[in-house]
């Protein structure tokens, strides 16, 4: 019986496993996905126009970072409530063919891919509901999700919210949970964050390596000063059609 020894010629090293974390609205699509799921609910008369008014001053709240997020899931899944999953799904399947595929940045594919063949485990962490952000995670290829529990009992919708909602420092705590919960050995000090927001600042300060995409103002002037790198994906070209 025959024994090779290993060198370090054939001994491969283990690689830390990092991760690629990418917020959602307005970062890898060219649109916020709840207000455009808002619009459509109302369109489709499933929802009164009221919820719009109430919703746009909500989200100058949102850019100001002063949203409260608990109102604001209360108010957008109202229409919802006492609904079941069956009835809604065929909704949101039409809602992201039609609304959010042409709205996603040619770039952010780029992007995922570039990480997807670094070998990197790639995440959306998202303050939008789960019932749109999964969904639209599965379109651009990415399983690993975490956003805003929507509860149902029974496939019926209840209007109401379950957990750590995903907005804020609550982005960093839900992610530490989902780290504990994963096999895999995620190393997220040495990871990658991508983001629009200032909202999102938390998150950004605890990966190793922020990037600003499509920043609003108040996030741009951080990145300056942090000296963060900043991508703009804003262009026409740069959306799928």
């Amino acid at each position: 019986m025959s024994f090779t020894p290993q060198t370090t010629e054939n001994i491969k090293p283990i690689m830390p496993t990092y991760l690629a974390i990418f917020d959602l609205d307005e970062t890898l699509i060219a649109a916020d996905s709840a207000s455009l799921w808002n619009k459509f609910i109302v369109a489709k008369g499933l929802a009164p126009l009221s919820l719009l008014t109430q919703e746009h001053a909500m989200m100058t709240a949102y850019s100001k970072g002063t949203l409260d997020m608990d109102s604001y899931m209360t108010a957008t899944l109202a229409p919802l409530k006492g609904k079941s999953h069956h009835k809604i799904q065929p909704l949101i399947d039409e809602f992201i063919t039609d609304i959010i595929t042409p709205a996603i940045y040619q770039q952010a594919l780029e992007r995922i891919e570039w990480h997807r063949k670094r070998g990197d485990h790639i995440l959306i962490i998202s303050a939008t509901g789960e019932h749109l952000v999964k969904p639209i995670a599965a379109v651009l290829g990415v399983k690993n999700v975490i956003a805003i529990h929507v509860e149902q009992h029974n496939g019926i919708y209840t209007g109401a919210t379950t957990g750590i909602l995903s907005f804020k420092e609550g982005k960093v705590e839900r992610l530490k949970i989902w780290l504990q919960q994963q096999n895999h050995n995620y190393n997220y000090k040495g990871s990658y964050g991508y983001s629009d927001s200032i909202n999102d600042l938390p998150l950004l300060n605890l990966v190793n390596k922020p990037f600003a995409v499509n920043p609003d103002p108040t996030l741009a002037m951080h990145a300056q000063m942090k000296e963060w790198t900043i991508m703009n994906w804003r262009h026409e070209n740069n959306i799928l059609r």
